[in-house]
């Protein structure tokens, strides 16, 4: 009895791609979940119960990742050598640097109680929410290309642009709070 692929394409018997078919995942993934259930192994050796277990952790992380595109191609960049951790300074346009200072100012105002700053707030959430979707659009092209081509310069794009649109989530998210919170109060 081997050990299980660790390496999620592997598992799935899936070609190392961006761009994936969906519905063909979850069926190899219904077919290998019955395959590797845990129940299935329970009148088996101590070995093959460990080997099931292992296979059905790796089998549901797999799916959890491959069928979300950012997750999947963060996944493709760390087994391609990429660290994705960073989140640096360089990969935020010039020109959204005095955007982030001006909500940043907006969002001191609300938290000192000025409620005039709500719809500024609302307006600059509505502009990263755009530009995180402009940046959506941006990430299914490259994705495209990348599987066209398997450049690793592509896969270096590709990063810069899941830093990019990690940092205006996270802006997202944060107006989001705000807003929320103060409209609690």
């Amino acid at each position: 009895m081997n050990p299980p692929p660790s390496n999620y394409y592997d598992f799935f018997d899936l070609e190392h791609r961006l761009d994936l078919d969906l519905p063909d995942l979850e069926q190899r993934f219904y077919r290998l979940s019955r395959q590797f259930h845990p129940d299935r192994y329970t009148l088996k050796s101590a070995e093959e119960q460990q080997f099931a277990l292992d296979s059905s952790a790796i089998l549901n992380d797999a799916y959890r990742t491959l069928r979300e595109p950012l997750a999947r191609a963060e996944y493709l960049l760390k087994e391609n050598g990429f660290d994705i951790g960073e989140q640096g300074s360089k990969n935020v346009p010039p020109e959204l640097l005095e955007e982030v200072f001006e909500l940043n100012m907006a969002l001191e105002e609300l938290r000192g109680g000025d409620d005039s700053a709500r719809p500024a707030l609302a307006e600059a959430r509505e502009k990263f929410t755009g530009m995180r979707d402009q940046i959506d659009g941006e990430l299914k092209a490259k994705f495209a290309g990348y599987d066209r081509t398997r450049d690793r310069g592509v896969l270096e794009e590709i990063r810069g642009i899941l830093n990019r649109r990690r940092y205006i989530r996270n802006l997202v998210n944060e107006v989001e709070k705000e807003l929320s919170g103060a409209a609690a109060l």
